[in-house]
């Protein structure tokens, strides 16, 4: 809570107002008891001071920052001296129980605020013609009062800060249990899948290849047959199995981080394809999150199985690169190329691409492909590393 008026709240408009009411209200129950004669310099002067520097406290309150305890002690420092001279101003005490609240430390406040209650009374007995009990218990009522309640109010608001906080913790339990819930469900899908389909194919092929051994030697015709239909089953198990595992992490990325990942992935093209692929890292490496790790890594996969299926390449390049807020990933070769717009309108041989931005999709990226026909192919993706939060 900032007690300047620029963005003060009703409460504190409220205190600073009440001051210059109170100094104005000592000011007129000066003049009414001495006259203006009674005016000294020295009484005008030390009211215009203390105004002044309240005023230059209040208008400058950000900018004090740690100084605030010491503009304070200004304050103080100013009314006292204003108060021995003229024992009419001591309720301007009042609202700097206020300010003092709200500036100091509990323990320096129960000081001050007993300073600022001992010379108000002093300074009403000073000027009483005789002795009233008031003039000791209201000034301890009002500094009691005021001292309870912002008291009570700063209790109230570390509460609140509390509240808050485990009300952060709460909502990220939640999406723990959430994301953990998650998991268990995909679990059972992945079970269900593998019983569904997997099982189900590997014993298909099992039976196929069983009456083939069976039949081999006596109706080879058969056999091959048998071994045909076991290797068509294989296919379709093994795109059933590409189908349901889309999005889970890669075996890969168990035991290593992306970089080494991406690069062990690009020797081992480049061993099977029969053409060079370079890897190169850009930026410092820093930690990513797994999907991303994981997401980066099918990607490079997909792209590097495009090249070495359709873009008779010699030569593939496959580039990480680290920026501040963002990882981008470029995957260039110098093979036939082809024409983006035409493969995203007849959607032949787009189906690589159009799973690539799916899965960036999933986390937030971008996409750009960059090709001609004779001019080799670019794809570069860019995925954001900052959570939103």
């Amino acid at each position: 809570m900032k007690p300047h008026i620029g963005s003060a709240t009703r409460l504190n408009a409220a205190m600073h107002a009440g001051f210059f009411l109170l100094l104005a209200a000592s000011v007129a129950r000066f003049v009414a008891a001495h006259g203006l004669s009674g005016a000294t310099p020295l009484i005008l002067v030390l009211t215009g001071a203390l105004a002044l520097v309240y005023v230059a406290g209040v208008l400058s309150w950000a900018a004090l920052d740690r100084w605030r305890p010491v503009w304070l002690a200004a304050v103080i420092a100013v009314w006292l001296a204003l108060v021995v001279a003229a024992p009419s101003f001591a309720w301007c005490a009042v609202p700097l129980f206020f300010v003092c609240l709200q500036v100091l430390r509990p323990r320096v406040v129960i000081a001050v605020v007993v300073l600022l209650t001992v010379a108000t009374i002093l300074a009403q007995l000073r000027i009483a013609t005789e002795f009233d009990p008031s003039i000791v218990l209201a000034p301890i009522a009002v500094a009691l009062m005021a001292t309870m309640t912002f008291l009570q109010l700063d209790r109230d608001k570390m509460e609140l800060r509390r509240a808050v906080s485990d009300l952060v913790h709460a909502r990220f339990d939640l999406a723990q249990s959430q994301r953990l819930a998650g998991i268990t469900q995909e679990r059972e899908r992945l079970a269900r899948e593998i019983h569904d389909a997997l099982a189900q194919g590997l014993s298909s092929m099992r039976m196929l290849l069983q009456a083939a051994q069976r039949t081999w030697d006596t109706d080879p015709k058969l056999a091959r047959g048998h071994v045909s239909r076991a290797v068509e089953a294989a296919g379709d198990t093994l795109d059933e199995a590409r189908r349901f595992v889309q999005g889970l992490g890669s075996p890969r990325l168990a035991d290593t981080d992306l970089v080494e990942s991406l690069k062990d992935l690009a020797e081992q093209i480049g061993f099977v394809a029969m053409h060079r692929v370079r890897f190169e890292i850009s930026g410092e490496p820093y930690p990513l999150r797994p999907e991303v790790e994981a997401g980066l890594l099918r990607i490079a996969q997909g792209a590097l199985a495009n090249v070495s299926e359709h873009a008779g390449a010699k030569e593939a390049a496959v580039t990480l690169t680290y920026v501040e807020e963002a990882v981008v990933l470029d995957i260039r070769d110098d093979g036939v190329g082809f024409d983006p717009g035409a493969v995203r309108a007849s959607g032949d041989r787009g189906n690589g691409l159009r799973m690539i931005r799916e899965r960036l999709a999933e986390l937030g990226g971008e996409m750009v492909v960059e090709s001609a026909p004779g001019e080799g192919t670019a794809l570069a993706v860019a995925v954001p590393t900052r959570e939103v939060r």
